[in-house]
C-alpha cells in the first residue's frame, strides 16, 4: 500500500500532525484526506460520524475556543482546504502534564496538513488570508447541551494570535475567561 500520510507528533500528549502526501504529476495532483485503513492506529475505535466545512471572509477573525464534554467529547481532523489559517489547540484533559498548554500549526491550502485533534482538547484558528474554507472529521456528532468554549484571548492562556482579533462571533465574545478553580476534563 502506498502511504498517504505521514504522522508528526506535537509537544502536546496525542495532538498529532497529519502531513498528507499528494501523488502528482503536471496534471495536478490526488490528495487522500482521510483512510481508516491506514490511520487506524490513532481511530483506534472511533470512526467518522460528521464532516463539516466552514468558509471564513475576512482575514484575523478568530473561530473558537471550542470543545464538547463527555460523553460527547470528539476527536477532530482539521484541514484548510483554501487559504491560511492559524489552528489552536488548547489541552484541557485533568491531570494531563500540558494542562493549559497550547500548540499552534499553520495549514493552509499549499503545504497539505491536518491537525489531528483528540478529546479533551479546545479547538480555535486565527485566519491569515481572506476566504478561507476548512474541512472537519468529527468523531462525534455536534451536541448543543456538551459544547463549551474558552475566551480566545483569556490571559490565563495566553495564546500568540498573529494577528489583531477581529470577527468574533457574538457567542465566542462571551465565552468568560477561565476561572481560577478549573481543573480541566475527565476522560
Amino acid at each position: 500500500m502506498t502511504r498517504r500520510f505521514e504522522l508528526i507528533s506535537t509537544p502536546l500528549s496525542g495532538l498529532m500532525l497529519l502531513q498528507r502526501l499528494p501523488l502528482g504529476d503536471d496534471r495536478g495532483y490526488l490528495e487522500r484526506l482521510f483512510c481508516e485503513e491506514e490511520l487506524q492506529p490513532i481511530m483506534q475505535e472511533r470512526r467518522i460520524v460528521q464532516v463539516n466545512h466552514t468558509l471564513t471572509g475576512d482575514r484575523g477573525t478568530v473561530r473558537g475556543m471550542h470543545y464538547q464534554l463527555p460523553p460527547d467529547a470528539e476527536m477532530k481532523f482539521v484541514t484548510c482546504l483554501r487559504g491560511e489559517v492559524y489552528d489552536v489547540a488548547v489541552d484541557l484533559r485533568r491531570n494531563s502534564p500540558t494542562f493549559l498548554h497550547w500548540h499552534a500549526e499553520i495549514l493552509s491550502e499549499k503545504n497539505h496538513k491536518t491537525l489531528v485533534i483528540p478529546e479533551g482538547y479546545a479547538h480555535g484558528f486565527q485566519t491569515m488570508s481572506d476566504n478561507c474554507e476548512m474541512l472537519y472529521f468529527h468523531t462525534k456528532a455536534y451536541c448543543p447541551g456538551a459544547e463549551r468554549g474558552l475566551q480566545a484571548t483569556d490571559p490565563e492562556l495566553s495564546i500568540d494570535w498573529p494577528l489583531p482579533v477581529v470577527g468574533q462571533s457574538p457567542r465566542d465574545k462571551a465565552h468568560s475567561p477561565l476561572d481560577p478553580s478549573f481543573e480541566g476534563v475527565v476522560f
